[in-house]
C-alpha cells in the first residue's frame, strides 16, 4: 500500500465529489434527497482519501506532511470536510462545489505530479510537534480560503446589485476559527523549534511571514469589531489577507531570501 494505489483512492474520491456536484445542481421538490445525496456522496469522497492518507502513513511510517504534494492530500480533505460541514449547517450550494473542486484540483495535481520523496525525515523533523504544527495550519488555510471565497462572491454579488449583506458574517464565522488555528500553528511552531533549533523565534523569512499573515487576519477581525457595518472594505482586507497567507506557503520558497531558510526542507 503506498502511492502505486494513490490512482484508485483518488478515482474513487473524483468520481463521487463531481457525482455529489451533479446532484447540487439537480432541480427537485425533495428536500431531504437534495441535502441527503450530495452531503452522503461528498463524505463518501472525503472518507476514501482520508483512507489512503491514513494506509500511507502506516506505509512509510512517518507522517505523510513532508512534501508538497503528501500537503495537497491533507489540503484536498480539509476543503471536502469545510465544505461538506458548511453546507450541513448552512445549506450554501456554491461553498460545497467549490470545496469539492478546489479539493479534487488538488488531487489532480498529484496525479500528475505525485512529488514522492524518500521516505525518511531529516532530524529536525522528527518532532512531536511536527504533526500538530502542520495539521493546525493545513486546517486553517482551508477555512481561510473558504473566508476569501465568501469574500469575492460578497464582492460580485455587491456589483451585479444582489443582496450579499449576509455573507459578511459567514466570512467572520470561518476566519474566527480559522485564525485560531493559525495561532496555535504558530505556537506549536515556535514550540518546534525550540526544540529543533534552540530558539521559539529568529525571524527566519518563512516565521515572518506567518507573522505578516497573522497580523492581516487579527487586523479584519479588530476592523470587523470596530466598523461592523462597513462590509465591503472589510472583504477586501479578506482577500489581501488571504493573498499574503499564500505567499507564506507557497512564494516564500521562491525569495531570495529563503535560500538560507532552515524550513527550505518543505521544499
Amino acid at each position: 500500500m503506498g502511492w502505486i494505489n494513490f490512482e484508485l483512492f483518488a478515482a474513487v474520491s473524483l468520481i463521487c465529489w463531481l457525482v455529489s456536484g451533479g446532484f447540487l445542481m439537480l432541480k427537485t421538490s425533495n428536500s431531504t434527497f437534495k441535502t441527503l445525496a450530495p452531503t452522503v456522496l461528498a463524505l463518501s469522497g472525503f472518507i476514501s482519501l482520508m483512507l489512503f492518507i491514513v494506509l500511507l502513513w502506516v506505509k512509510i511510517d512517518r507522517p505523510p506532511m513532508r512534501t508538497l504534494g503528501e500537503t495537497r492530500l491533507w489540503y484536498a480533505a480539509l476543503l471536502a470536510l469545510i465544505g461538506i460541514v458548511s453546507f450541513i449547517r448552512w445549506k450554501y450550494k456554491w461553498l460545497l462545489a467549490y470545496s469539492l473542486f478546489m479539493g479534487g484540483l488538488f488531487l489532480v495535481i498529484n496525479l500528475l505530479h505525485p512529488e514522492t520523496y524518500d521516505k525518511s525525515l531529516m532530524p529536525a523533523l522528527q518532532s512531536v510537534w511536527f504533526v500538530p504544527h502542520v495539521i493546525v495550519y493545513l486546517f486553517a488555510y482551508a477555512l481561510l480560503a473558504a473566508s476569501s471565497l465568501v469574500a469575492v462572491k460578497a464582492i460580485y454579488q455587491d456589483q451585479q446589485g444582489k443582496n450579499w449583506q449576509h455573507l459578511p458574517e459567514l466570512a467572520d464565522n470561518f476566519v474566527y476559527l480559522g485564525f485560531s488555528f493559525l495561532t496555535m500553528g504558530l505556537l506549536f511552531g515556535a514550540l518546534w523549534a525550540k526544540e529543533a533549533w534552540g530558539h521559539y523565534w529568529t525571524w527566519d523569512p518563512k516565521e515572518t511571514w506567518a507573522f505578516i499573515s497573522w497580523t492581516a487576519y487579527l487586523i479584519y477581525i479588530h476592523y470587523r469589531y470596530k466598523h461592523l457595518k462597513k462590509h465591503k472594505p472589510a472583504m477586501w482586507i479578506l482577500i489581501v489577507a488571504f493573498g499574503l497567507l499564500l505567499i507564506c506557503w507557497f512564494g516564500v520558497n521562491y525569495l531570495p531570501t529563503a535560500q538560507n531558510s532552515v524550513h527550505t526542507y518543505s521544499g
